[in-house]
């Protein structure tokens, strides 16, 4: 359904098992930065009204979430740790040039977008059916869900706003980068990496 060209390493969640309280700070940032996203789109592109509705309703749940990983986090008697670099958006977003027409800009955006939701999503599925810890395992279901209804909400906006065929195409060759991105990763305590 993804439509993501490399899986995840399963071993990546004995990763995550050994390294939980680091994972947990990384995946509260990566909300966060969800988050910021939506609103950065807001603030770039405000005159796509349906977007910007959506994208608003998109941060509230967004930090919703953040909150939720936080709470966790302090549940387990810790607090949250200091914001990491995120390797994998770093390389993805070198994917595209720079530049272009505002469309192309939106459309390059919502691509990275979905791409980042597709990823988060495969990687909370993994989670949900491999971690040891049950209630954590469910807790990760639940945004799976969440995360693939974000994924395939930038891509219906990418394939709106721009040409439908260039769009597909630029989803598949972005697919493709990602893949050889994803083949250096899955060695570290963080929720892409």
């Amino acid at each position: 359904m993804l439509g993501l060209k490399l899986p995840t390493d399963p071993r990546w969640v004995n990763i995550v098992e050994k390294n939980i309280d680091e994972i947990l700070t990384d995946h509260a940032y990566c909300e966060q930065k969800a988050a910021s996203t939506a609103i950065s789109l807001i603030v770039s592109f405000p005159e796509y009204t349906e977007l910007v509705e959506e994208m608003v309703a998109l941060s509230r749940e967004e930090m919703g979430h953040f909150k939720m990983v936080h709470d966790l986090i302090l549940k387990r008697g810790n607090t949250l740790g200091r914001d990491r670099k995120d390797d994998y958006v770093i390389q993805l977003i070198k994917f595209f040039p720079k530049g272009g027409s505002r469309t192309t800009q939106l459309v390059h955006r919502l691509l990275y977008a979905g791409l980042i939701e597709a990823r988060s999503c495969e990687r909370f599925r993994l989670l949900s059916e491999e971690l040891e810890d049950k209630k954590l395992a469910e807790f990760y279901h639940k945004l799976m869900i969440s995360e693939a209804g974000h994924y395939t909400m930038f891509l219906k906006f990418a394939r709106k706003y721009g040409e439908l065929e260039e769009v597909n195409k630029k989803w598949e060759s972005l697919l493709e980068y990602e893949a050889q991105i994803m083949k250096d990763l899955s060695k570290k305590d963080s929720i892409h990496g």
